[in-house]
């Protein structure tokens, strides 16, 4: 049996990963490893949770000790690193904490599958999940490939990059084997109600206000988070090692027109007369360094290993929404802080 370690796998993207991996993979024991932060949740796996090839295991991976301790009793073959400080708003906010968690703790990891893996580095994958945001931004045209130039603007993306080049050092230097994504902005079921689409969803079923950076015209590329997960799949699996993919929706909208195509979702949806929800939209004090545009260009993954995003935006934002509407339950325990106060009281640091 093949032994992986997820990082941050009781997350946004990372619930999806184990999901993914936990159902088409029984052969596979899958170890959730999540500190369970504000946005670590274990409602998100409660499907799956009870799977004899599942396993959650609560920790820091700041905790260098720890998480040698760890792989020195697991000795996994694999990892999937997922875990992270995400949102560029907290990180404006205190960037220490983004340092230490994607920073720090990706060094931690890497040094415990060095000792680890120690004379068979062949044999085991690191798989480090990054962002497209270490590339920075672009203008009205080009698109992000493998081959882009790092540039991060906000003290998230620069502990991104600053942890893709410690795996990469790790590959030229120790010969460990790792492969790198680097992706456009995801959307789906089970998001923290912080990030732009969930947000605006619950705010506008409330009749809250709906807030837009500044005009409202920065351009993003959106990827179904199922789709992300699949890719995760495809690159673990036949990556070469040292490689590095860039995974992408080919999915662009500005902010204002998401919003928008939203709130006409919504209106149908709630039974509203179109136009109501769109009242909503307030414009509020643009970010500080918020980038223009981003775009991925993700040819280099379907040439190499035949992946290509299933859905398209329209069809998976509808799918999103009519999953936020019928798990009203989880939305009001994430919001209410209701899900951490429970999980605190399950789980320690093993």
């Amino acid at each position: 049996m093949k032994k992986i370690i997820v990082t941050g796998g009781a997350g946004f993207i990372g619930s999806h990963v184990v999901r993914r991996f936990v159902s088409n993979y029984p052969a596979y024991e899958i170890v959730n490893l999540d500190k369970l932060t504000y946005a670590g949740n274990l409602a998100n796996l409660r499907d799956i949770e009870d799977k004899p090839n599942y396993r959650f295991v609560k920790g820091d991976i700041t905790d260098a000790r720890f998480i040698n301790d760890l792989f020195a009793k697991e000795r996994p073959d694999a990892v999937i690193h997922l875990a992270a400080e995400s949102h560029v708003d907290r990180s404006i906010s205190n960037p220490i904490e983004f340092v230490l968690t994607n920073v720090v703790g990706t060094v931690n990891l890497l040094n415990a599958v060095r000792g680890c893996w120690q004379g068979a580095y062949g044999k085991h994958r690191f798989y480090h999940v990054s962002t497209d945001e270490v590339y920075g931004a672009l203008g009205d045209t080009g698109m992000f490939t493998e081959e882009t130039k790092y540039d991060p603007h906000s003290p998230y993306s620069a502990s991104k990059a600053s942890s893709d080049h410690f795996v990469r050092a790790y590959h030229d230097t120790y010969g460990i084997d790792t492969v790198i994504s680097n992706c456009s902005n995801n959307y789906g079921s089970h998001h923290f109600p912080e990030k732009l689409i969930p947000l605006a969803i619950n705010n506008i079923k409330n009749n809250r206000p709906v807030p837009v950076y500044g005009k409202g015209e920065n351009v993003r590329d959106w990827l179904w988070v199922e789709d992300h997960a699949r890719a995760i799949d495809v690159i673990f699996h036949q990556a070469a090692s040292g490689t590095t993919y860039n995974i992408g929706g080919h999915n662009e909208w500005k902010n204002i027109d998401l919003i928008r195509l939203l709130c006409r979702i919504m209106d149908r949806k709630l039974g509203r007369t179109e136009g109501e929800s769109a009242k909503l939209i307030t414009f509020v004090k643009d970010r500080a360094g918020h980038d223009l545009r981003y775009a991925i260009d993700a040819g280099k993954l379907k040439h190499d290993l035949g992946w290509e995003p299933s859905l398209q935006f329209e069809e998976g934002l509808e799918k999103t929404v009519d999953w936020y509407l019928a798990n009203e339950e989880w939305l009001q325990d994430v919001t209410s802080g209701h899900y951490q106060q429970y999980y605190a009281e399950q789980y320690t640091q093993r």
